[in-house]
């Protein structure tokens, strides 16, 4: 059996110029010709430009290819840098679907629970300020659902009475303290900056400044100032706890004597 150029390629779905390509890069062997010159390819040719076309179709690089073995040996150390960088792409890929599926979400009809603007854009500086575990912390709070204070919050007018400032600043604190107990580089975000702290500091403040209303700010400068205190109290009543208990064995111990 022979086939043409033209016919070989359309036999294994390629195209000439691509078998050309691979005679250049010295991957297949230039057959013999006819006595008019055309090339004459046999099923040898056929089945290295199929193995050929395999190693490629599976992302190893036609500068690889060689060294894969395609006679043979699939070149195993070749293989796994592909799969390894099939595994990394992948992951991109899922992560990648996982902000699709947020602004989908987002997207969602009027009944549907949506971000803010803050709550949507906010996401988008921690991904270039911020490593990739307080990344995938905000996730997490982010798939923790909506929360009815969050709603108020986002409601709340500039103009808003001092009463109902201080009320929502009571009902926030409770969820900042949750969240600064669970996610403790909320409080020293210096620890997971992939930028300058200075820049990222100032850029955070400015997007602060700019997505929220100064009764918002209040809010949130209430709300903080409360959750910090809350949380030094119980840390000190913990470490009284421990220190009593502490002081409390050698009188044990020597009763016990």
């Amino acid at each position: 059996m022979a086939w043409s150029t033209r016919e070989l390629a359309d036999l294994a779905g390629t195209t000439v110029n691509a078998i050309r390509h691979y005679h250049r890069l010295g991957l297949l062997e230039e057959p013999e010709r006819r006595y008019n010159g055309y090339k004459l390819y046999g099923v040898r040719h056929f089945v290295r430009l199929l193995r050929i076309r395999r190693l490629a179709e599976l992302g190893v690089p036609l500068s690889q290819i060689e060294v894969a073995g395609i006679e043979g040996d699939a070149g195993p150390q070749v293989l796994r840098r592909v799969d390894a960088g099939l595994e990394a792409e992948l992951e991109r890929l899922r992560q990648v679907r996982s902000e699709i599926a947020v602004m989908l979400r987002d997207g969602a009809p009027a009944d549907a629970p949506a971000l803010s603007a803050a709550d949507s854009s906010l996401p988008h500086l921690i991904n270039q300020l911020c490593d990739e575990d307080a990344v995938q912390d905000l996730r997490r709070m982010a798939e923790a659902g909506t929360d009815p204070v969050g709603a108020e919050f986002d409601d709340l007018p500039a103009d808003a009475d001092e009463e109902s400032r201080r009320h929502l600043a009571g009902r926030l604190t409770p969820i900042l303290v949750r969240h600064l107990v669970d996610y403790p580089w909320l409080s020293d975000p210096a620890t997971c900056l992939v930028r300058s702290g200075h820049v990222t500091r100032q850029t955070f403040i400015d997007a602060v400044v700019d997505f929220y209303n100064a009764a918002q700010l209040d809010v949130l400068g209430r709300a903080g100032v409360l959750a910090q205190e809350q949380i030094r109290l119980a840390r000190g009543t913990k470490n009284a706890v421990l220190n009593a208990s502490g002081a409390d064995r050698p009188e044990s111990s020597a009763a016990g004597r």
